[in-house]
C-alpha cells in the first residue's frame, strides 16, 4: 500500500516561496542592476506566479527592502563560513585579507552595491539599507579584529583595521569595472607585510 505524500505545512511553503523570491531578486540585482530588476522578472526567475508574488510583496520597493534584509543575513553568514575555513597552509594575515577580498568581490557584494547606489536618491530605500549596512559593517569589523587577533586597546590599531576594510572594499569596487585580480593580489601581499610589522596583537 502506497503511503500518502507528506504535506508540507503552509507556513513552510510560504517561507520557501519567499526565499525563492528573495534569492531571485539578489541574482537579478547582480545580473541586471537595480533599474533592470523588475517584479515580473523576479517572479519568472523564482518560478512563482505573479499573483503569489504580489501577495507577499505588492511593490518593487517591498520586495527590495525584504531582499536587503535577506542579503544582510547572507553576507554575514558567508563571511563567518569563509573565516571558519581559513586554510592552515596560508600565512594567517594574508589568509584573512583573502577572505575579505573574496567577500568584497562576491556576487552578494555586487548586489549590495546596486542597492547602495539606488538608496542614494530614494529616501525610503535609504532608510532600510542604511541601518542594515551598518550592521554588516559592525560584523565585518568584529570578525576582522577577531581573525587578526588585533588589540584595539592600543592606539592606532582600530584605524589599521578600518584601513584594511576600506582597502578591501575599494579593491572590490575596482573589480566591478575590470578583472583586477593580479593587481589585487600584489596589493594584498604588501598590505599583509605591513600589518605583520605594525599591528599589535593581543597576548594570550
Amino acid at each position: 500500500m502506497t503511503s500518502a505524500p507528506t504535506r508540507v505545512p503552509q507556513g513552510e511553503r510560504t517561507r520557501l516561496m519567499r526565499a525563492r523570491l528573495l534569492d531571485a531578486t539578489v541574482e537579478l540585482l547582480v545580473e541586471r542592476g537595480f533599474a533592470g530588476t523588475t517584479t515580473t522578472l523576479v517572479s519568472e526567475r523564482a518560478g512563482v506566479s505573479r499573483g503569489a508574488q504580489l501577495h507577499h510583496f505588492p511593490t518593487k520597493n517591498d520586495l527590495v527592502v525584504a531582499a536587503v534584509e535577506h542579503l544582510t543575513a547572507t553576507r554575514v553568514a558567508e563571511l563567518d563560513a569563509a573565516a571558519a575555513a581559513l586554510p592552515p597552509d596560508v600565512p594567517r594575515t594574508r589568509g584573512v585579507l583573502q577572505v575579505l577580498a573574496d567577500h568584497f568581490t562576491s556576487p552578494v557584494f555586487v548586489a549590495a552595491l546596486e542597492l547602495w547606489v539606488a538608496a542614494r536618491t530614494d529616501p525610503g530605500l535609504h532608510a532600510s539599507v542604511g541601518p542594515l549596512e551598518q550592521k554588516v559593517g559592525r560584523e565585518t569589523h568584529r570578525l576582522t579584529v577577531e581573525l587578526l587577533d588585533a588589540d584595539e586597546s592600543v592606539e592606532g590599531v582600530r584605524e589599521l583595521v578600518q584601513a584594511t576594510l576600506d582597502l578591501a572594499r575599494g579593491l572590490g569596487l575596482a573589480n566591478t569595472v575590470t578583472d583586477d585580480a593580479a593587481r589585487r593580489d600584489r596589493i594584498l601581499d604588501r598590505w599583509a607585510d605591513t600589518l605583520d610589522t605594525t599591528l599589535t596583537r593581543r597576548t594570550r
